[in-house]
């Protein structure tokens, strides 16, 4: 058995959530934070059998989509606040980041 675990961009998080229940497959969402942008994200544990691990690798990577992205840059200054404007830079964001993990045991109570 294995736990797949999905770290996704908020804005995937209904098409992901859509796509993992439309094939059948059972999961926990968690809502958290992190990246350089400090944007919502949602976090999928999703326990699969092995043989189903890639069928979860496709449904998620169907569904969560890197885009560009604008974002203030604020340049290293020593310059009082306010004194300079920031530039935007365009990012690359979306996707996912999944990690796949053995499971020795698994127990539902």
């Amino acid at each position: 058995m294995k736990l797949v675990i999905a770290v996704i961009q908020d804005k995937d998080r209904r098409r992901a959530t859509d796509a993992l229940l439309e094939k059948g497959f059972k999961f926990t969402n968690v809502a958290s934070t992190g990246g350089f942008l400090r944007e919502g994200n949602v976090t999928f544990f999703v326990g699969v059998e092995d043989d189903q691990v890639d069928k979860v690798m496709e449904v998620l990577s169907a569904s969560c989509k890197a885009r560009e992205q604008f974002v203030n840059v604020f340049p290293p200054t020593i310059e009082p606040i306010g004194t300079c404007i920031p530039s935007p830079v365009r990012v690359m964001v979306g996707g996912a980041t999944v990690f796949v993990i053995s499971v020795d045991k698994y127990a539902r109570i």
